[in-house]
Order: C-alpha cells, then structure tokens, then sequence
C-alpha cells in the first residue's frame, strides 16, 4: 500500500481505534488486550465506539466509567446511545463521551471534541451517523463542514479522527473524499464485521469502512447463532441475546505527521480469541 513518507525529524502521533465494543465479551478483550497493544504500537491516545458495551445494546455511565479504567481515552457511539435513559445525564456531564453530532438540536450531549494526549497533541474526535438504511438524521456531510470550518487542522487541532457509524459503505467512502485533506482519519463503524480496506487518500486522509467489533465473533454479529436463526427461518420475532464466549478486540492504528496532521499509516490490529498476541506495527 502506498502511503505518504514522514518528513526528517518530524514527529509521529499514533492513535488506536477501536471498533464497537459489544457486551462482557468486548469489555474483557479490552480489560484484558488493551495496555499490551497500547505498549506495542506506542499509541498515545485510544479511542473506542461504545454504543454496545452493555449487554450488546447501549452504554450506561457505569459501563462507560469501566471502559475509562481500562484505558480508553473517548468513547463515541452511534444509533443505540439512548437505549439506557440514565445515559442522557452522563451524555450532558462526561465530556470523553460522545454520540453522533447530527442529531437534531435539543439532544442532550455532544458530538464531537479536543483533547490533549499523553504527549501533548490536541486531537479532535469527531462522531457521526450515516442515513443510508439508517435513521434520517440531520446531513452527516454538513455537519462535518460546519465543525471543521471553525476548528481546523493545523490551527485549532493537531489531528482530527472521525467515527462514522454507517450502515453503507458508499455513504463511509463517500464521506471520506468528502473530508480528505482537511482530517487525519475517517474511521466506519457500525457493521461488526472488519473490512480490508484500509489506505490513505490522496490528500492524506486515513481510511477503512469499518474497523470491526471488539466482542465475540462465534456469533451473529454479537448475538448468539441459536436466538437469531429462528427470526431468518421462521420471519417470528425472538430476543436476541449477547454471546458469551471469548471476545477479539479489533482496532485499527492511525499514525500522523504532528507538524501536518496528515495519516502517515493505517493499520488494523486484532487480538484475542486464539489469535497470535504479537504485534507487527512496521
């Protein structure tokens, strides 16, 4: 994959990202993975789609709080943020929790931020919800413009990684031509599966449709096989409920020039559930 070659003497910023954590079993592969991968690909900043951390649908405060502990730096989230309405207080108090900017005015939250990493970089975490096959949200496109117009990268920011929590990888892509050149990273989230396609744009900009759940993969997307069948069997409806096996956390690391802001590398990384715990960065 071609990428854009570091500058001498310039300084690499590496941010992981981590795809939507479902459940225990993505709350244990974080507890359980996370420092290890910190330690190997010398990350500075971690950031994690939560949307399902409690019990496959939703977060609640406490969830978020563990999440935090275990050394995620922002949570961001996507169509089942309300699902637990004790979220709503934590979404207005909890600046490192984050739901998609492009919900009406009036939601209680916000959708996107600055933060300092261990380093000193400002990254900006941006969080966005598609429409396709999804729910008719506020423009994902306008609202990213409207954001990135007053916070720029370069002056405002040192780096600027985007979630997009999109059912259609058209509607990912498009979003990141959309924003190369002016964001470090576009990051899809939302479809639990993780996707090859990872490279930077033209302009600089990282890119992957999906980054993968972090959660149990001897499932449907989550849920266990034997409660979701009958629904594509039978057409009757069934509670689905959460897998309970061994979770395999699924990140991806952005590696970005500070003097630029522009993604160096893209690099998925998965761990857990019988795979190899060494890591190749290079």
């Amino acid at each position: 994959m071609a990428v854009n070659q570091p500058r001498a003497n310039s300084r690499r910023v590496g941010v992981l990202v981590i795809g939507d954590i479902f459940g225990r079993p993505g709350r244990r592969a974080i507890a359980r993975h996370l420092e290890a991968l910190k330690s190997a690909s010398g990350a500075e900043f971690v950031i994690a789609n939560g949307e399902n951390a409690a019990a496959g649908v939703g977060i609640t405060p406490d969830v978020a709080d563990e999440l935090f502990k275990a050394g995620v730096d922002v949570i961001t989230s996507g169509n089942h943020i309300w699902r637990h309405k004790e979220i709503q207080v934590a979404l207005a108090d909890q600046k490192r929790l984050l739901r998609p900017l492009n919900f009406p005015p009036g939601a209680p939250g916000r959708g996107f931020g600055v933060f300092t990493s261990r380093s000193g970089a400002r990254i900006g975490v941006l969080n966005l919800q598609g429409r396709v096959f999804m729910e008719d949200l506020d423009c994902p496109f306008r609202a990213a413009d409207a954001v990135l117009d007053a916070t720029r990268l370069g002056r405002d920011v040192d780096l600027w990684i985007v979630d997009m929590h999109a059912e259609a990888s058209s509607e990912k892509t498009a979003l990141a031509f959309h924003l190369d050149g002016r964001v470090t990273a576009v990051v899809g989230t939302h479809t639990h599966v993780p996707t090859a396609d990872h490279r930077v744009l033209k302009q600089g900009t990282g890119f992957i449709t999906d980054v993968g759940m972090t959660g149990c993969y001897d499932s449907i997307i989550g849920m266990q096989a034997e409660t979701v069948m009958p629904r594509f069997l039978t057409k009757l409806p069934t509670r689905f409920e959460p897998a309970t096996g061994e979770g395999m956390l699924c990140a991806v690391l952005v590696r970005a020039d500070f003097q630029t802001g522009r993604c160096q590398t893209i690099i998925p990384a998965r761990v857990g559930a019988g795979l190899s715990e060494s890591y190749s960065f290079q």
